[in-house]
């Protein structure tokens, strides 16, 4: 009895109520056994790519994010070596850790390295992407090279992680809670002192190097003259840019986070490691005392490893910054605690003091960003995947998308028939053959349609509808205009391999196929019809015979089987090598 009452409460609930069993699947060995790897390699830890952790921020901000125990950290480093001697001298546990080798100077280093991961993890999802590692050669008097011949800066600091994210992309899909985080800086954002108070500001313009393949002697994405400085501002610009960009492009559709930080002037990084001494030794002593803007590695480490972990910086299209330091009246106490007090500016304010930093008119500049995500794909040769748009679960909806998807396509054909469109060059845009196929196809079966039950459909329409209302017919400020176009079928001759028997039998399987048409069909359909002589009109342009016999086959199913699937996909075969 209860058995009864179970599956008559299924019943009535209809199809929802197996809704549960949709994704289920018979026990697969071979994925049990993965499943055992993955457990003894990552347990519940989330998984983590940062690039440069063998120094500086990185270095960092792989501490932070390992202490924790809640992550499996990747390195990817240039030097392995050197990551090895990193990982013993801040006690990295090597069980949470893996060192990869990934030079970011060459394009297919960033290819392998992302093989390599996918091996290494096996099925589990990059919970986070941290694009961190950078260079900054401000003294060189001509710009250094890539292996592909592109300036390095820019390569390193922004094409290659472009790359990568690329390659990593659809993988972080399959994550609860993916981020991609990409470092930031104050000199790329000209509304701060920073970034518009000293020369040279960064400043992409029209892009013109980019879109000039930015390769060698190209040196800047402007196309202009090398500055090192410049270059490095740049290349922060563009990783705020396109953060913004993929935001917009990917995150509704993959749940991924996209945002920058700027974690503040580290001035005693190895990233000045290329300036002269006395920069060197002076810069963090003007960030700590004058400017305020100075912020120790070590807590620049904590706001990146912020960035990655507190929930709250799970939003997506933001630039995080923090309140630290005051840049006034720092007097005595600056000095006494070496520059590392609470307030508005660098350094201090803790967990807390995290915010959500306005950019400049250059970061949101949406043409300009798309530009650059144009052109950086072209110059990094980027592959990015085609993410579906989000559909509602909604069975109904499934059913009557399906079967209005083939009639939406029909309808629209006859629309671009009318209104072709027009090239770049002003000229009308020819209607394919294929689509041509599929227009004879629909109105030689609505013709007949239309004129049996078409016609009580129509009064139905009427009856229950009424008429158009007078003011919906109204208002127009001008008749519309003739649109002077040219016809959509060739006006040259087009060689054929077809015979005239061949025509002519093409004609007389049209006639019989026709003549079997009800007699409420209009004569003209019977006789010769507009359809009938476009096909003879498409066959002297040179279709081949396997192709009329599609478009019969398909005019059959139409009209004798009431078949009315995809046209489009029953012409898929069609082989023609005119057709275009």
């Amino acid at each position: 009895m209860k058995n009864s009452i179970l599956i008559f409460s299924l019943v009535l609930t209809g199809t929802n109520g197996f809704k549960f069993m949709s994704n289920w699947k018979l026990p697969d060995k071979i994925d049990h056994v993965e499943a055992l790897k993955l457990q003894e390699r990552f347990g519940d830890k989330k998984l983590v790519v940062i690039t440069g952790t063998s120094s500086g921020l990185g270095r960092k901000t792989a501490r932070a994010l390992l202490r924790t125990e809640q992550y499996h950290v990747v390195g990817a480093v240039r030097d392995i070596d050197k990551m090895e001697a990193v990982a013993e001298i801040d006690d990295f546990n090597m069980d949470n850790f893996t060192p990869m080798e990934c030079e970011l100077n060459d394009f297919e280093s960033v290819r392998n390295f992302v093989k390599n991961l996918e091996e290494f993890k096996m099925s589990k999802p990059v919970d986070r992407l941290i694009c961190n590692a950078g260079v900054y050669q401000p003294s060189l008097p001509y710009a250094k090279w890539s292996k592909d011949g592109h300036e390095q800066t820019m390569q390193i600091n922004y094409l290659s992680h472009f790359l990568m994210t690329s390659l990593l992309l659809e993988d972080m899909a399959k994550a609860p809670d993916p981020r991609v985080i990409m470092v930031g800086s104050v000199t790329g954002n000209d509304n701060t002192v920073g970034g518009g108070g000293v020369y040279p500001i960064a400043d992409l313009k029209d892009l013109d190097g980019f879109e000039q393949g930015f390769s060698n002697p190209v040196a800047m994405a402007d196309g202009y003259g090398f500055i090192g400085a410049k270059a490095y501002k740049d290349s922060k610009l563009c990783l705020m840019m396109v953060s913004l960009v993929m935001h917009l492009k990917f995150h509704k559709q993959t749940g991924i986070s996209f945002s920058s930080i700027y974690p503040g002037c580290i001035a005693e990084s190895p990233l000045f490691r290329e300036k002269r001494p006395w920069f060197r030794k002076f810069f963090p002593v003007f960030m700590k005392f004058i400017t305020g803007g100075f912020v120790g590695e070590e807590e620049a480490g904590q706001r990146l490893f912020q960035v990655a972990h507190d929930p709250r910086c799970a939003k997506s299209g933001v630039y995080w910054s923090w309140n630290g330091g005051p840049r006034e009246d720092r007097g005595l106490e600056a000095i006494e605690k070496g520059g590392q007090i609470s307030g508005g500016g660098g350094a201090g304010g803790g967990w807390d003091s995290i915010y959500e930093n306005d950019t400049s008119a250059k970061v949101t500049n949406l043409e300009l960003q798309m530009k650059l995500f144009k052109t950086s794909t072209e110059v990094t040769g980027a592959d990015w995947p085609d993410f579906k748009q989000v559909t509602s679960p909604c069975p109904t909806l499934q059913v009557v998308g399906t079967i209005s998807k083939a009639m939406v396509q029909k309808e629209e054909l006859k629309r671009m028939q009318d209104r072709p469109g027009f090239n770049e060059d002003g000229t009308a845009i020819r209607v394919s053959k294929r689509k041509k196929v599929v227009l004879v196809a629909d109105k030689i079966t609505t013709g007949v349609l239309r004129n049996t039950v078409g016609r009580v459909a129509r009064f139905a329409s009427r009856r229950v509808l009424g008429k158009i209302p007078e003011a919906a017919l109204q208002g127009s400020f001008e008749e519309e205009k003739p649109l002077n176009i040219e016809t959509v079928l060739p006006t040259t001759p087009v060689e054929t391999n077809i015979e005239e028997p061949e025509i002519e039998e093409i004609s007389e399987i049209i006639a019989d196929l026709v003549a079997e048409v009800p007699e409420t069909a209009p004569d003209a359909i019977i006789k010769e019809s507009p359809e009938a002589t476009v096909i003879r009109k498409m066959a002297e342009e040179g279709i081949a015979k396997a192709d009329v016999l599609i478009l019969e086959d398909a005019i059959a199913n139409q009209v004798f089987n009431g078949k009315h699937d995809n046209e489009e996909s029953k012409l898929a075969a069609l082989v023609d090598t005119g057709s275009q």
